[in-house]
C-alpha cells in the first residue's frame, strides 16, 4: 500500500488537470456566443432583446442541468456522470454550427446548458474523492482557475476562428475539444487505490459518516446546512455572471472604450484573476497548515475574500486601469470565495450526497443570476432615457461589492460551526 502512494499521487494531479481542462472548456463554450454576437446580429438579424432572453433560457437550461446532473452523478458516480455531461454539451456546442435562426440558436442554448450543468457537480465530487479536507479548497481552486482561463482564451482566439474559417467553426472546435476530452477522462482511474494520507481520528470519525446511507434527495432541503448554501451561492454567484456578461458595456459606457478594437482590459482582468484565484486558495492551505479548526479556516478566508470585493463600489472615482486592478482583484477573490463554497458541501454533507447539493445551491445560483441580469438591464436602461447611462453602473457596482459580505453573515448566523450533518430517518 504505502509503495502505491507516489502512483496515486501522480494519478491526483493528472485528473485535476483534466478537470482544469473540462472547466476551460465549459467556458470557452459559453464565451463563444457573446464575442460573436456582432457577427450574428447581422447572420441572424436578432434584436438585443431576442439575444438576451437566449441568454436567460441559457441560464436556467444550466440551472436544471445543475440538478439533474447532481443526481445523477451521486446516482452513477463522477466518473461515468462528468463523460455524460461533456459529450451532451459538445454536442450541444456543435448543433450551434447549424443554427439559422432565434428560435434554433435558442435551442442550441437549452442542449448546451443542461449538459454544462454536469461540469462543476462531478468536478467538486471527483475533488472529495481524491483530496484530504485540508486540500480540497486549493484543489478546487486550481481547477477552478480554468474558468478564467476560458474566459480569457475566448477573446482572444474566437474571433480569429471565425474570420478564418467562419463563425460556425468556433462553435465546431469547442465541440470536438470536448469529446476529446472524455476520450482521455475514461482512461483515468475510477477512484483511489489507497487511503487518503489522513489517519487521524477525525478522518477515521469522517469516513464512518461518508459510509452511511445517503441523504434522500427529497430531504436535503430540510437541513439548514442546505439552505445556507443556497442563499449564498443566490446571492454572489449573479456577480460572476455580471462580470462575464456586462464588463464589455461598461468600458464603453464609462470611458467610451470599444472592446471590439482591442480586448485587453477584458484580458488584464482575468489574467489577473487567474493568478489571484490561485493565491487565495493558497491562503486556505496555508490557514489549514497552522493547525486551526476547519471553522475558522474556512470562515476567516471567507471573509477575507468578501473584503476583496468591496472596493468595486468606488470604481466611479478611479481611472481605467485603476479599475481594470480593482475588477482583477474582486474577480480572483470571487473565484476563491467560490472555491471554499464548493468545498463547504463536502465539509457539510456525506460524499454521497455532493453532487446533489453543489447541484441544488448551483440552481439557486443561476435563479439570481437571471434575476440579477434582469435588474441590470432595466437598470442600465432607465439611466440611459435619463441621459447618464454610466450613472446605473454605479449603482449596481455597489450591490456587486456588498453582496459577498451580506453572504457571508447569513452563513454564518445559520451555521455557526461547520460540521458533518447528522443523518435524519426518512
Amino acid at each position: 500500500m504505502i509503495q502505491e502512494q507516489p502512483r496515486q499521487d501522480s494519478f491526483r494531479w493528472m485528473i485535476l488537470f483534466m478537470l482544469f481542462a473540462a472547466t476551460t472548456i465549459n467556458y470557452l463554450d459559453r464565451q463563444i456566443l457573446s464575442i460573436l454576437k456582432p457577427i450574428l446580429d447581422v447572420e441572424l438579424g436578432w434584436t438585443d432583446a431576442q439575444y438576451g432572453m437566449i441568454m436567460s433560457i441559457f441560464q436556467a437550461s444550466y440551472a436544471i442541468g445543475l440538478t439533474m446532473f447532481g443526481w445523477i452523478i451521486d446516482k452513477y458516480g463522477a466518473r461515468m456522470g462528468f463523460a455524460i455531461s461533456i459529450i451532451w454539451w459538445s454536442v450541444g456546442a456543435i448543433s450551434h454550427a447549424f443554427a439559422v435562426g432565434v428560435k434554433s440558436m435558442g435551442l442550441s442554448r437549452i442542449i448546451l446548458g443542461l449538459g454544462e450543468g454536469g461540469n462543476f457537480p462531478a468536478s467538486i465530487k471527483t475533488v472529495t474523492n481524491w483530496f484530504t479536507s485540508g486540500e480540497r479548497v486549493f484543489a478546487t481552486t486550481l481547477f477552478n482557475s480554468g474558468a478564467n482561463v476560458g474566459a480569457l482564451v475566448a477573446p482572444a482566439t474566437i474571433p480569429f476562428i471565425a474570420a478564418a474559417w467562419g463563425w460556425q467553426s468556433a462553435f465546431i472546435a469547442a465541440g470536438v475539444l470536448g469529446f476529446i476530452w472524455v476520450a482521455f477522462w475514461l482512461r483515468m482511474p475510477k477512484e483511489p487505490r489507497v487511503k487518503l494520507a489522513e489517519e487521524s481520528s477525525a478522518l477515521a470519525r469522517a469516513e464512518k459518516e461518508e459510509a452511511r446511507e445517503s441523504i434522500p434527495w427529497r430531504k436535503l432541503l430540510t437541513y439548514r446546512q442546505a439552505w445556507s448554501l443556497i442563499i449564498v451561492r443566490f446571492l454572489t454567484d449573479p456577480i460572476w455572471w455580471f462580470f462575464l456578461f456586462w464588463l464589455p458595456d461598461f468600458f464603453n459606457k464609462h470611458f467610451g472604450y470599444n472592446i471590439k478594437e482591442s480586448a485587453l482590459p477584458l484580458i488584464v482582468i482575468y489574467a489577473l484573476v487567474t493568478v489571484l484565484s490561485i493565491i487565495g486558495g493558497s491562503l486556505t492551505k496555508y490557514l489549514a497548515g497552522l493547525g486551526w479548526s476547519l471553522n475558522k479556516v474556512r470562515k476567516i478566508s471567507m471573509l477575507i475574500f468578501a473584503c476583496c470585493v468591496l472596493p468595486v463600489i468606488f470604481v466611479q472615482y478611479f481611472d481605467m486601469w485603476t479599475i481594470v486592478a480593482v475588477l482583477g482583484l474582486a474577480g480572483g477573490a470571487h473565484q476563491a470565495w467560490s472555491a471554499s463554497v464548493y468545498t463547504l458541501g463536502s465539509d457539510m454533507f456525506p460524499k454521497s450526497d455532493v453532487a446533489s447539493i453543489t447541484g441544488l445551491s448551483g440552481m439557486a445560483g443561476q435563479i439570481g443570476s437571471v434575476l440579477f441580469q434582469t435588474a441590470v438591464g432595466f437598470t442600465l436602461s432607465h439611466f440611459v432615457a435619463l441621459g447618464n447611462p454610466s450613472h446605473g453602473y454605479d449603482i449596481i457596482f455597489v450591490v456587486c461589492g456588498c453582496a459577498y459580505l451580506a453572504a457571508f453573515i447569513i452563513f454564518s448566523l445559520i451555521v455557526p460551526k461547520i460540521n458533518m450533518v447528522e443523518s435524519r430517518e426518512s
